[in-house]
């Protein structure tokens, strides 16, 4: 894909590109050198997934994202929460991968779930059920799980035959075998569309990787994320465009210390400049959106680091084996613990829990007796 900027372009770009080229520079350095540092990478997964649902015109509340992904939830999850946990897996996956995992052709096929058949695929993206498969074969058959799994594996193939009959991929004799009649009844394209090649589209999107490197991280990560909203490669995983944007920084190395939470800054530009049919506009909104994004990163630094200074006060003094520091790492880690969380995290008991939590002198958030949880505000 050809991809031109103009010099009046840049020229225009210019101002917005020197903030936000200094506010992430600046967010990178006291990141990496924060005592909190650790803490405000962990809790950026969070607000990161919430704000990508927010981008997307969905609500989901931090408090919900962070008791679902306890298996703590006080409610049935929606699909929206659903989404906002798969949008938080993805991050911790990439943060935990290789800087430039994610723009390979292996790691988007693994995030994807693609059958992986790009440029040199490890066997881990090929297919999930294949990366499974090759596990238990080095395992004892007699492994707990091993009867789980292979069920899950026989309902993932019969699964991915179906769809491949639906979308026109199988072959002829299977096809036949099993649905004498290709569907005909999907005119919204539900459930394939023979023009919205996904391969085709990802391939036209990594085609603008080359001009991001030679231009500035913070450029050439916008011009990636405009790209991506553009082409639209993938219609049911659209988030995963800020996700890999946010790898491309810290692939160049612009933002090290942690996973940039764009989607964090993205949801304080007006809808209108994000979705302008000015290039120009668009570019100068996600720019905006880079530094809104690290403003608030640093002023979310001063507030845990005030934080833990004075949880600090609390067990100043207290005896080497006492629990206190190790709540202050979690609760720094979280936008919000409950007493089960931290009774689990410690491995105490839910007394024991709350006995810490009355020592250490966190606010309390909800306002109810029943149920309580506390965070820093």
């Amino acid at each position: 894909m050809r991809y031109d900027i103009d010099g009046t372009m840049l020229q225009t770009l210019l101002p917005l590109l020197a903030a936000a080229e200094d506010a992430l520079a600046r967010l990178d350095e006291r990141v990496l050198r924060s005592p909190v540092g650790e803490g405000f990478a962990e809790r950026s997964h969070f607000f990161d997934a919430a704000g990508a649902l927010w981008v997307a015109g969905e609500l989901v509340h931090v408090e919900d994202l962070v008791l679902h992904d306890a298996h703590m939830d006080s409610r049935a999850p929606s699909h929206e929460l659903t989404i906002a946990h798969s949008v938080l897996r993805t991050r911790r996956r990439i943060w935990t991968g290789e800087p430039s995992w994610a723009l390979g052709a292996s790691g988007l096929a693994t995030l994807t779930a693609t059958t992986g058949e790009g440029e040199g695929l490890t066997q881990e993206a090929k297919s999930p059920a294949a990366a499974v498969e090759a596990d238990d074969e080095g395992e004892d058959g007699d492994a707990p799980l091993a009867a789980e799994m292979a069920e899950i594996d026989a309902i993932l193939a019969r699964s991915q035959k179906l769809i491949d009959i639906h979308t026109g991929k199988a072959p002829s004799g299977e096809a036949a075998a099993i649905s004498p009649a290709k569907r005909n009844d999907d005119p919204l394209g539900l459930l394939g569309d023979e023009e919205w090649d996904e391969e085709q589209r990802l391939a036209e999107w990594r085609g603008v990787l080359p001009l991001a490197d030679s231009l500035p991280p913070v450029l050439g990560a916008v011009i990636l994320f405009e790209t991506w909203d553009r082409i639209e490669p993938l219609r049911r995983q659209h988030w995963l465009g800020g996700l890999l944007v946010e790898s491309y920084l810290r692939a160049r190395g612009k933002v090290a210390s942690h996973l940039f939470s764009f989607y964090g800054g993205l949801k304080l530009v007006r809808h209108e400049r994000r979705r302008a049919s000015d290039r120009a506009t668009r570019l100068q909104a996600f720019l905006e959106a880079m530094q809104l994004a690290a403003a608030a990163g640093l002023k979310e630094i001063d507030r845990l680091s005030l934080a833990r200074t004075q949880m600090e006060l609390r067990f100043r003094g207290r005896r080497s084996n006492s629990s206190l520091p190790e709540l202050a790492d979690f609760i720094l880690s979280r936008p919000m613990v409950s007493a089960a969380m931290i009774a689990r995290q410690l491995r105490i008991t839910p007394r024991g829990a709350l006995n810490l939590v009355n020592e250490i002198g966190i606010r309390e958030i909800t306002g109810r007796g029943r149920y309580r949880a506390w965070g820093i505000i």
